[in-house]
């Protein structure tokens, strides 16, 4: 027995085994420490995000070379293993494959990063992570109206990537165009209804105008794109029932909601300052109740 235990304690095979384990189990300590080292002074999200992401990179390398160097005299033979099985391995386990690629893609080919909204695999939310399998997502809508979070972490396999368009919210040019119609009554002053909402408009989103022209800019150098103003747009068509104001503007893709309750808030207020020169139209509809139908029916009389 003790023969058996001296052979088995002083065998090659477990002692680089030994060492293999001891290797990654010190990579990984490391890896945590100064994972948690850096937490400690970076502040910012998304400067700490991407440090502990650089740091498990260069940990999964660690462990792969602790790996390569112990077992160097055998990465022969492994070789032919591996090419033997590669064609059975990639059959098998084809979506784990997909993925990866899915994710050299997004990492490369500048897909999306994490922070950017994108509507993926039919679901639209913003990227909080991206791993090598899987990209996550807080999912924005559903239920709930307007561009904000529903509550719902989302895990989508990065190979839908090659599957399915995606919708990149924010991506080389990170505003979007958005509109809203204003009906105002015939014979409202039509010219005054419309320098309002030009001044409204321009004192509420003229702000992303000068970075949205500097990113478009850019968009116009990279990609073969017709030019276009990026300016608030007024634009007027007469209805059966009103006359019907478009108002297109450009804002923060992530601002879509509250710039339109900023802008119909200052609409309003400044249609009733007109003393109803300028109306808000609208159809109304009342349902009258129906009268009480009393019925006399008069019974003949018998002779």
């Amino acid at each position: 027995m003790q023969e058996l235990l001296q052979q088995w304690v002083f065998n090659p095979t477990v002692g680089k085994l030994a060492v293999a384990l001891f290797g990654l189990i010190l990579v990984a300590i490391v890896v945590r420490i100064v994972k948690e080292s850096f937490s400690v002074y970076l502040k910012d999200n998304e400067v700490r995000y991407r440090v502990r992401k650089f740091i498990n990179f260069v940990g999964y390398l660690a462990g792969l070379m602790v790996l390569a160097t112990v077992y160097s005299d055998k990465l022969g033979g492994l070789t032919v293993v591996l090419g033997v099985a590669g064609a059975g391995i990639a059959f098998a386990l084809q979506e784990v494959v997909a993925s990866v690629a899915g994710w050299f893609a997004i990492s490369f080919a500048g897909f999306y990063n994490t922070g950017d909204r994108v509507q993926l695999g039919g679901i639209k939310g913003d990227v909080i992570d991206i791993g090598i399998l899987r990209t996550t997502l807080m999912e924005v809508g559903e239920w709930v109206k307007g561009d904000l979070y529903s509550g719902r972490v989302v895990r989508i396999a990065n190979s839908f990537v090659f599957k399915e368009p995606v919708f990149n919210y924010s991506g080389d040019f990170p505003f979007l165009w958005d509109e809203i119609t204003v009906p105002v009554k015939y014979g409202c002053d039509h010219r005054l209804a419309r320098a309002i909402l030009e001044s409204v408009t321009q004192e509420t989103v003229g702000e992303y105008v000068e970075q949205a022209d500097l990113a478009w800019q850019g968009m116009l150098k990279q990609y073969l794109i017709e030019d276009t103003t990026v300016s608030p747009l007024v634009t007027l068509v007469a209805t059966d029932n009103w006359m019907e104001f478009t108002v297109r503007y450009v804002v923060d893709f992530k601002k879509r909601r509250g710039t339109k309750d900023r802008l119909f808030t200052r609409i309003l207020d400044e249609f009733e300052k007109t003393n109803h020169r300028v109306q808000i139209a609208s159809m109304t509809v009342h349902l009258v109740e129906t009268p009480v139908l009393q019925v006399r029916i008069a019974e003949k009389k018998e002779n």
